[in-house]
């Protein structure tokens, strides 16, 4: 969301209109869902992406007609791919096209708004509809009527490193790359530094045995711990295991697993608990260096915000979900 709205700032400022495109609802075998978007311009597409193939193609055929009519609408486009390959996709997805113009100021001030709320990880909710102006809404439910969206502003779930080694090193970027935001805390200075991971939001450097005292985690973050030695897994785990949180994964071998929850079970830490525990971390791809542990981590977390999405959505629309 950055990019398309960082490209329709630029766009506005060169003096040329824009069509924003919104999914705005998703049936069958779609590549993307509701709220993925694409900012298309007289040079075509410009930024973002509802799923490329046929789909995609036919959506910027319409935003070039809204450009030339200077008109919003609503559409359905179907993905077949035609010829022997006509029934592989056969979702539907229906669209939103905004025509942007380039005197468009409400536009352009809710652009920047988008940006800074993203840029500060503070939520939100957006309300696009064709008859009317954009809104950014503290509160909603996410819906389609038909004519106007809402749906949240994606600020990215936070993963929080314990451990600023080498595959933390590899990892961090790896995570940035898919929409995580990504925390790293160690207990030394040299291992713990802005400097170490420019693309890490927070660097903390403090004791293992206190990490709530420079470091504060929500029921919303994915911890991982991949610290120095078995001495401060523990540490770090025992803490994790105290609190709600969404996913905890820990790095090792599974003698060091057993080793750990032996310790943690004589510290009074739940069966439960430790079942909830991601360990040995990562998609079994057979990782041996950090750049493929980083891999491997990744994929495990992707797959697990997915469940959590699709549980959400499910919710949202009273069914439950298929895992």
């Amino acid at each position: 969301m950055n990019t398309v709205f960082e490209n329709l700032l630029a766009l506005l400022d060169q003096g040329e209109d824009a069509v924003l495109v919104t999914v705005v609802s998703a049936e069958g075998s779609t590549p993307r869902g509701t709220g993925s978007q694409l900012l298309a311009g007289g040079a075509g597409l410009l930024a973002g992406t509802i799923g490329g193939g046929p789909g995609e193609a036919q959506a910027l055929a319409l935003a070039a007609e809204c450009l030339q009519e200077k008109t919003s609408r609503v559409c359905r486009l179907e993905l077949r791919h035609g010829g022997e390959l006509d029934s592989v996709c056969g979702g539907e997805q229906t669209v939103l096209l905004q025509f942007i113009s380039r005197d468009g100021e409400v536009w352009r001030a809710f652009a920047r708004e988008v940006l800074i709320r993203l840029e500060t990880h503070r939520g939100g909710w957006l309300a696009l509809a064709a008859a009317r102006p954009p809104a950014l809404l503290e509160e909603g439910t996410a819906a389609w009527d038909g004519e106007r969206l809402v749906f949240p502003l994606p600020v990215g779930e936070r993963v929080v490193i314990f451990g600023g080694g080498h595959c933390a090193l590899a990892l961090v970027p790896v995570l940035r790359s898919v929409g995580f935001r990504v925390a790293v805390f160690d207990d030394r200075p040299e291992f713990a530094s802005p400097e170490r991971f420019p693309e890490a939001e927070t660097v903390v450097c403090g004791n293992y045995t206190n990490f709530a005292a420079g470091l504060e985690l929500t029921a919303e973050d994915y911890a991982v711990v991949m610290t120095s030695g078995h001495r401060h897994d523990l540490e770090v785990e025992e803490q994790l295991l105290r609190r709600p949180l969404r996913y905890v994964g820990v790095m090792g071998s599974r003698t060091k697993t057993a080793y750990v929850n032996g310790k943690l079970r004589e510290a009074g830490v739940p069966e439960e608990a430790l079942r909830q525990v991601h360990t040995p971390i990562g998609t079994a791809i057979k990782a041996v260096t950090p750049e493929e542990i980083a891999i491997s981590i990744t994929g495990e977390l992707i797959f697990e915000r997915a469940l959590r999405r699709e549980a959400e959505e499910s919710a949202e629309h009273g069914c439950p979900a298929h895992l």
